[in-house]
């Protein structure tokens, strides 16, 4: 069931209502209940699939988790039995039925479909608080700076579980935007009943740089010039991530120009290669000159430079 679209199960678009959701799922509840199709093997488990469906999207909550972290992201986060929680099957098959009361078929007699197999277990729901509960997520918020998520490696954290503080090595990719999220299986909160650990999400937020400013994998650095030097050329140096670089300034430059140097932005996240750098180099304008540069000055003005 995990890779299987809940949308698609029930025939309808990821937009539709509340009120369309629940008609195609009355429609096909009525068209595959394992009362109308004794011993049909195929019909009892498409009538399971129909409900696991109409249970997530029914309710609001689990619909938001699902369209946010899809099929697989979801079956990750839901067992079963949070599936299932709360799905009243009396009222949405006495509805169904004419409200013949519970699981009752139309012969009078009880329906032999076991409703229990959708937990895993036997006895129908009323044992659900008995029953094992997937464990809590931890959200973390790790600030790494921008040297970090560009050599990538591994941090130290320490975060509070249980009342106490644990500590673990967490792996940061290279490339790692800011926004991402890390997810570690299993290190969240202990789960209810021998049930499975939640898992630990680690949100990070990469520092702002006194540097470098950052767009996508590129990285950005300003550096001032003289005016001279914009209008005759000259050479400068500039930091990079790997160390200081010399950069040719053409004669002419105007203010605001970039300067591409391949290659040396962040790495590529998840892929390879890397980025690019950005010189931007802003032409400097003094606010107080000498009287013999205001000389120099006027005289260029005059030659319209």
């Amino acid at each position: 069931m995990a890779t299987k679209d809940y949308y698609t199960t029930l025939g309808v678009g990821k937009n539709a209502s509340d009120e369309e959701i629940k008609r195609a799922y009355r429609k096909l509840a009525m068209k595959y209940h394992p009362d109308r199709n004794p011993n049909k093997k195929e019909a009892e488990e498409r009538f399971k699939e129909i409900n696991e469906a109409y249970a997530v999207l029914s309710d609001k909550e689990k619909r938001k988790q699902y369209d946010t972290f899809g099929s697989e992201g979801f079956h990750q986060r839901f067992t079963q039995e949070d599936i299932f929680r709360g799905f009243d099957f009396d009222e949405i098959l006495s509805s169904l039925f004419g409200g013949r009361g519970r699981w009752e078929s139309r012969s009078g007699g009880r329906s032999g479909f076991d409703f229990g197999d959708f937990y895993g277990r036997q006895g129908g729901y009323e044992n659900m608080g008995r029953m094992a509960q997937r464990g809590e997520d931890i959200v973390y918020e790790m600030a790494i700076s921008l040297e970090e998520a560009a050599s990538g490696g591994e941090k130290r954290i320490s975060f509070q579980k249980n009342g106490k503080i644990e500590e673990i090595s967490v792996k940061i990719p290279k490339g790692i935007p800011s926004g991402k999220k890390l997810r570690l299986s299993k290190k969240g909160m202990e789960g209810r009943n021998g049930g499975p650990p939640g898992d630990l999400y680690l949100q990070v937020s990469i520092r702002e740089h006194p540097v470098f400013s950052r767009e996508g994998d590129d990285l950005i650095v300003e550096k001032e010039i003289n005016f001279s030097d914009a209008v005759l050329g000259t050479t400068i140096e500039v930091p990079t991530l790997e160390g200081m670089k010399k950069v040719k300034i053409p004669p002419g430059t105007q203010s605001h120009t970039k300067m591409r140097l391949k290659g040396l932005g962040m790495p590529h996240f998840q892929r390879e290669g890397k980025g690019d750098e950005y010189v931007k180099v802003i032409v400097k304008v003094p606010k107080r000159v000498s009287e013999k540069s205001r000389g120099l000055i006027q005289a260029l003005a005059k030659e319209d430079i």
